[in-house]
């Protein structure tokens, strides 16, 4: 069966977990130190913080953010629930802006009458949608005028790259035009450790207080302290928090994987121009845009189908096509539909029309560094082959 997503782990990664689990620490120890310094080498941000998972960043992002209750964070209705739930936990209340009909990402022209209607805002959080950076140096200038924190949630983005206005390239989590960035390690993302995130910041305040809540808010750090040491065993409260600690043999797995992300995304880039030049030409397919100031990633491949255009019904075609050995996923359903948003928030269908299209029409199909030409091609040909069948009908 073939599925949209899957991890690419091989020898040497399991060398390198194998490794980790012989050493003395498996938590808390170099490799940890080691992951967050390769992944500010390859990004470019001066710091960054690994944790349990991509929804622990957002939240230990927020939080160092100072989000609390009653304060508005805005972002796309087309994104994973934990962009919006981990806000939630702290007090935070959504507020959504709709997506662009080219990009799927936040629409920047949007922002602005958003932010109008939001109560206490206090940051904007732009989602990479499928590792297609979004305009980060518009929702820059929006943030600025509004005094708001911008929080990327890169978790599709890790090897996304993209051009500003003065020429100079830029890695999704240089934070060059945000406050941090949150990535995820989840297996079916660019790398992998099994479970895991990272936050990357430029700023040393921030990057402080992300490391304190990540460890149970405490310190160990002798010049941070109010009171005075008893001992090398002394450590002190700074605020309330949780165990969001990744541990080394995740970053083992994650130090190896990091290594091949380059081949990764060019694998994911050859799978999505195949899939390009077998769907395209179809009146009722639309394939993902192309810009020459980005590099894609591609965590995602997201087809749109117009199944009402044709006349062909998207539940009945999922079947049939996971019938045929291809398990197709749908990104996402928008979160301003799901029952508990509406009724806590007052979210109404149709308020977001063209993220409300887009979960009509989009579907996600396989792409990961070890899908072959030939499953590609296969893909492409039952997916033109069941919808011409149907719309025969």
């Amino acid at each position: 069966m073939l599925s949209y997503g899957r991890q690419t782990v091989d020898e040497d990664d399991i060398r390198a977990v194998v490794s980790a689990l012989r050493s003395d620490k498996l938590t808390q120890g170099r490799r940890v130190r080691l992951f967050e310094e390769l992944i500010c080498e390859y990004t470019g941000a001066r710091y960054c913080v690994v944790c349990s998972s991509g929804t622990s960043a957002l939240y230990l992002a927020y939080r160092a953010s100072g989000l609390k209750e009653g304060h508005s964070i805005v972002t796309t209705p087309v994104t994973f629930l934990s962009t919006v739930t981990s806000a939630i936990h702290l007090g935070g209340v959504p507020a959504f802006c709709d997506i662009d009909p080219v990009t799927y990402n936040l629409n920047p022209a949007l922002l602005e009458d958003t932010i109008k209607k939001c109560n206490r805002p206090h940051a904007i959080v732009p989602v990479h949608f499928g590792g297609l950076p979004c305009e980060m140096e518009r929702i820059r200038e929006v943030a600025d005028r509004n005094r708001l924190f911008v929080i990327e949630d890169g978790c599709h983005a890790l090897g996304s790259r993209w051009k500003d206005g003065t020429g100079r390239w830029h890695r999704v989590g240089d934070c060059a035009f945000s406050d941090m960035t949150v990535f995820s390690f989840h297996p079916v993302k660019t790398i992998t450790t099994c479970e895991g995130g990272a936050i990357t910041t430029n700023d040393k305040t921030l990057y402080t207080r992300l490391l304190h809540l990540r460890e149970h808010g405490i310190t160990r750090h002798e010049k941070s302290f109010i009171g005075m040491s008893d001992g090398p065993w002394y450590y002190e409260l700074v605020e309330p928090s949780f165990n969001f600690r990744i541990s080394d043999v995740h970053c083992a797995l994650g130090i190896s994987q990091l290594k091949k992300i380059e081949r990764f995304i060019d694998r994911r880039q050859k799978i999505a121009d195949l899939y390009r030049t077998l769907l395209s030409g179809h009146h009722f397919i639309k394939t993902p845009c192309e810009r020459n100031d980005v590099v894609n990633a591609y965590h995602l491949y997201p087809l749109r189908i117009g199944f009402e255009q044709i006349g062909v019904s998207k539940k009945l075609w999922f079947k049939e096509m996971e019938a045929r050995g291809i398990k197709l996923q749908v990104h996402y359903i928008p979160i301003h539909l799901q029952p508990y948003i509406q009724w806590r928030y007052g979210f109404r269908r149709g308020e977001f029309p063209e993220s409300e299209r887009f979960y009509r029409e989009e579907v996600s199909l396989p792409i990961y560094p070890l899908l072959t030409d030939d499953e590609v091609k296969k893909v492409a040909e039952e997916i033109v082959t069941t919808l011409t069948t149907q719309m025969a009908v």
